[in-house]
Parts: structure tokens; C-alpha cells; sequence
């Protein structure tokens, strides 16, 4: 058996854990989701970026952009949020935006088994991280390397998703949200990237018109499959709208 399911109690909410030992197909893939209760043949949000170098200023606009424009979005698209699923950063602020607007779509984090806490056993890292409680699926994949997790990230988005539109979102990030990028840009999956939010998100609005940026930040500057969008709530609610074909 390649995977397996269980419930566990994070501050008083139950996440429904799919606990992966293998890479299944992607038939396999789309079957065990469906079995751990989540909706295929849907619209899917992939949100990648900024965890522990989130700093308050760019916080705060994200936390203005979820709250006002991605949550609501993919409340009204009847879509899935997909992100990295830990207590911090742009994944904390996910997971309380859909809890503060009570919105009701799967909020599905993907993470690599040995980087997170995991209630009543060791971590395999000082660094672990603790799950954000408001995310109603936790994806747990091999791997005890911060990045461990990016294939499969793509991998479950575009298990569930099927032939619905999906689309990234970037907000800030470090050098792992790179390749988060790029794998959905190889996944054909357009990328929207939300200037104003720090680090790969700015170095990567900064590219389109710099020569001397990041080679990282000018290689997806460049793919026709990602677009800049300002730090607006409007701007952002109606490039995801587009994307989402709603």
C-alpha cells in the first residue's frame, strides 16, 4: 500500500492527514485524494512563496490580498487551495483568512513528512514546523528537506484539478519558491506573481524590466505563462477570476 489516512487534533480543529510512502500514477494519485474526501475535476489554487523571511511590512499586504481577493476568489470559484500547509508565513495567513471570512473550500497543505511537528512523535529536524490547524487536508510525502515537497505539490494540484483550470499563486518567497514556479511553468500551469510582497516575488517583477536580476528571477520572468499583478485587491481579484475562467 503506498499511502494511508488518518485524523489528528491541532489546537482543538482535526486535519484529515493522507500520509504518502511512495510516488503513485496519476491515476493512483487522483484516486487515494478523492478517497481522503477531496473534490476532483475542480478548480485549483496553488499558492507558493514566503514562510520563516515573511517579514510584518510584506505580512501585512498579504494578509490584505488573501483576506480581501484569493479567499474570496476561490470561495466564488468553488475551487481548492493548495499550499505548503505549516504555520507560517503565507500559509498561516491562508489558513486564517479562510478561517476569519468562514469560507468553506478544502484548504490542502502538501508537506514533506519530516519537516513538520507531528503531534505525540520525535521531529526528524530542530527546525520542524508546526501544521496551521485551519487547513482541512495535510498531504504528507516523503522527504526531510525543506523543497521535499515541491514535485509533489504540482503533482497533487494537478491530480485534483484534472481538466479545470488551475493556477499558482506567488507571494514573496525564498529561493525554494523558484522551483515551485518552475514546476508549475513546466506543468503548464500559468503563475501569477503578486509584486509588492518582497523577495522572489519582486526580484521576479524586477527581472521583466532589468537586465541585472536574479538569472532564477529573469528565467521565469520570461516564460509567456506567468504574469506581474500590483499589490491591489481588485488587480489580484480580477487576474485570478481570469485565470479560474470565472
Amino acid at each position: 500500500m503506498n499511502s494511508d489516512f488518518e485524523h489528528i487534533e491541532i489546537r482543538g480543529r482535526t486535519l484529515r492527514i493522507v500520509r504518502f510512502f511512495d510516488v503513485p500514477d496519476r491515476p493512483a494519485l487522483t484516486a487515494l485524494l478523492q478517497h481522503a474526501g477531496l473534490p476532483t475535476g475542480v478548480s485549483v489554487v496553488v499558492l507558493v512563496g514566503g514562510a520563516s523571511g515573511l517579514n510584518r511590512a510584506h505580512a501585512a499586504v498579504c494578509e490584505e490580498l488573501f483576506t480581501s481577493a484569493l479567499v474570496p476568489v476561490v470561495e466564488m470559484a468553488g475551487a481548492v487551495l493548495i499550499d505548503g500547509g505549516t504555520d507560517a508565513g503565507i500559509m498561516q495567513l491562508a489558513g486564517r483568512a479562510r478561517h476569519q471570512t468562514a469560507a468553506r473550500f478544502p484548504l490542502v497543505g502538501v508537506v514533506a513528512e519530516g519537516t513538520v511537528r507531528w503531534p505525540g512523535r520525535p521531529t526528524a529536524r530542530q527546525d520542524a514546523a508546526d501544521l496551521e490547524p485551519h487547513h482541512t487536508h495535510i498531504v504528507a510525502v516523503p522527504g526531510d528537506q525543506w523543497g521535499d515537497e515541491t514535485t509533489w505539490l504540482s503533482a497533487v494540484a494537478s491530480a485534483l484539478a484534472g481538466n479545470a483550470p488551475s493556477v499558482t499563486v506567488l507571494a514573496n518567497g525564498g529561493a525554494i519558491a523558484y522551483d515551485d514556479v518552475r514546476e508549475s511553468l513546466t506543468a503548464a500551469r500559468p503563475v501569477l506573481v503578486l509584486s509588492g510582497t518582497g523577495r522572489t516575488a519582486d526580484d521576479i517583477t524586477t527581472a521583466r524590466t532589468s537586465q541585472t536580476a536574479d538569472p532564477r528571477a529573469v528565467e521565469a520572468a520570461t516564460c509567456p505563462l506567468l504574469t506581474t499583478v500590483p499589490p491591489h485587491p481588485h488587480a489580484v481579484s480580477t487576474a485570478l477570476a481570469a485565470a479560474l475562467k470565472i
